[in-house]
């Protein structure tokens, strides 16, 4: 089990769709050296420098937290069950209701649609929310989700932030 990054008065509760198996054997959210989570947060804005996993630690600093759908960690998120994906959203939007964060940024759009029952949902601001908090959905940072470059995740991540600094959303 790879504990949550919370802390007060988060801006953003990033959320993985489950740990890899790099992740489960340090400890640390987004380990694999191939994926892009803490690079495209970087040089999206959201850290003054790129951070390594093992910095996870400092994100509350900057208003951030991680968690993810599913605690069981895999190779691949193919692996999971719908059922576990199912089970996972239940889990998730509790535990997004008792850190309340302004916004629920998944990290998945497949991961998204299964667990909140969403088959339509798209990349960026969803409609509803989860836990009370406001929903946009980013690209998996994996580097198995090769058809997304590291550029195109950190814009993604910089249309999250640029609606953050707008401060236009309602909780």
């Amino acid at each position: 089990m790879i504990d949550d990054v919370l802390g007060p008065s988060l801006d953003v509760l990033f959320c993985g769709i489950n740990p890899g198996l790099m992740s489960e054997a340090t400890g640390h959210h987004f380990a694999r050296p191939g994926n892009r989570f803490w690079p495209a947060l970087h040089l999206s804005g959201f850290t003054p420098r790129l951070l390594a996993p093992a910095e996870q630690h400092l994100l509350p600093s900057y208003g951030l937290g991680i968690t993810n759908i599913v605690a069981r960690p895999s190779a691949k998120a193919s692996e999971l069950t719908r059922q576990e994906l199912v089970e996972g959203g239940r889990t998730l939007a509790a535990k997004v209701a008792d850190a309340a964060p302004k916004v629920l940024a998944v990290l998945g759009i497949s991961a998204y649609r299964t667990a909140f029952a969403r088959p339509k949902a798209r990349i960026g601001p969803q409609d509803e929310a989860v836990g009370g908090a406001r929903v946009w959905v980013l690209p998996n940072p994996s580097g198995l989700n090769a058809h997304w470059t590291l550029a195109t995740i950190a814009d993604e991540m910089g249309r999250l932030r640029g609606y953050l600094a707008t401060k236009s959303w309602v909780q």
